[in-house]
């Protein structure tokens, strides 16, 4: 079979090339962690209450922010509760009361079905106080064995500042740290992902011994449970439980978190988020004969479309900068950007790898 010798015949009408079989390959599960908190910081030591929540909403939640929250760069981080199975310490009975509300909500979502009482370390507890992060911050999940949750022990009234959103530092110079127990008990998955107990211990050092269970950890949900009845042992929350009494116990673990940080900047609330990132390797091959001419309008000169560069007649030459990926129907979907040009001719073929992650 005759070579047809290099310029003697035109492939610059091709504009696609359809992938073939071993052009295109699934790569691994690469596990991704960044620091939790906006601009992906490992550890916060600020904290807000919101101006804009309304005295109803604080009566659920409060919502937790790195700046004042009148303040454009400042973000919301997560959000604190507290729930009680049979409505107390909130105002309003029963069902109709925020603390049975958020009690069952979580209970619903967290565990498994038939199932309405959490319990830790196998002891049931009817009130519960909870962290849920920002989905925002939160990736995939909450990364296991690298979060460090301080709080410092209560003492004395509801602070006088709580209308300003300021961090409220706790009178008590007791700080407790608190991990989950995934470096030492490889829990079962449920229905939701897998859950791990909320234990005194640090990042540094790992569980402490004798153990405490303060509460559970739902990674793939980014919510941490605690025991309240724990914490009104160890930490002197004083948990309000009267009936149809707005007991504002959010605010309580709101002041423990802030206060351990204020005591000691080294003891904010620190965190790690999850994403696992999926690779496919996309091979795109430009053999010799291909796209070796262009559409761009420089590339030629008079009203016949000429070469530009007389050179060009029998041998053109391209400068490859850019490979969009389209659909089957010619729809742009990406553009893969080279760091530099490649120069492109019939004397020489071109393959550019591109991965996508997502």
């Amino acid at each position: 079979m005759a070579v047809l010798p290099a310029g003697s015949f035109n492939t610059s009408k091709r504009v696609y090339t359809a992938f073939k079989v071993g052009d295109v390959v699934e790569g691994g599960v690469e596990k991704v962690t960044r620091g939790l908190w906006s601009g992906n910081v490992g550890t916060l030591t600020t904290f807000f209450t919101s101006s804009a929540q309304s005295a109803t909403q604080k009566q659920y939640y409060y919502e937790i922010f790195d700046g004042l929250s009148t303040t454009s760069t400042s973000e919301a981080q997560y959000s604190v509760t507290y729930g009680h199975d049979a409505g107390s310490g909130s105002l309003g009975l029963n069902e109709d009361s925020p603390s049975n509300a958020i009690y069952s909500q979580y209970a619903q979502i967290l565990l498994p079905d038939n199932v309405r009482v959490f319990k830790f370390n196998s002891i049931a507890s009817e009130h519960i106080y909870a962290i849920n992060m920002n989905r925002a911050r939160l990736k995939d999940r909450l990364d296991p064995g690298n979060f460090q949750l301080n709080l410092a022990t209560l003492s004395g009234s509801r602070p006088n500042n709580i209308n300003t959103g300021s961090n409220v530092a706790a009178s008590s110079s007791r700080t407790l740290s608190l991990i989950d127990d995934s470096g030492d008990t490889q829990q079962a998955a449920t229905q939701i992902g897998r859950t791990y107990n909320l234990v005194s211990g640090s990042i540094l050092r790992g569980v402490y011994s004798p153990i405490t269970y303060y509460g559970s950890v739902y990674p793939e949900q980014g919510v941490i449970i605690l025991n309240a009845d724990t914490l009104n042992t160890e930490l002197n929350f004083n948990t309000v439980t009267g009936s149809n009494v707005n007991g504002d116990n959010a605010f309580k673990l709101h002041t423990s978190i802030s206060g351990a940080a204020a005591l000691l900047a080294a003891d904010g609330f620190a965190a790690r988020n999850e994403e696992r990132v999926q690779s496919t390797f996309y091979f795109v091959r430009a053999k010799n004969g291909e796209y070796n001419f262009s559409n761009n309008p420089s590339y030629v000169t008079g009203s016949n479309g000429a070469f530009k560069q007389p050179t060009f007649a029998n041998n053109p030459k391209t400068y490859i900068t850019s490979v969009g990926l389209y659909n089957s129907n010619q729809e742009l979907l990406g553009v893969a950007k080279l760091s530099q040009p490649i120069l492109k001719s019939f004397s020489n073929e071109v393959l550019v790898k591109v991965k996508l992650d997502f």
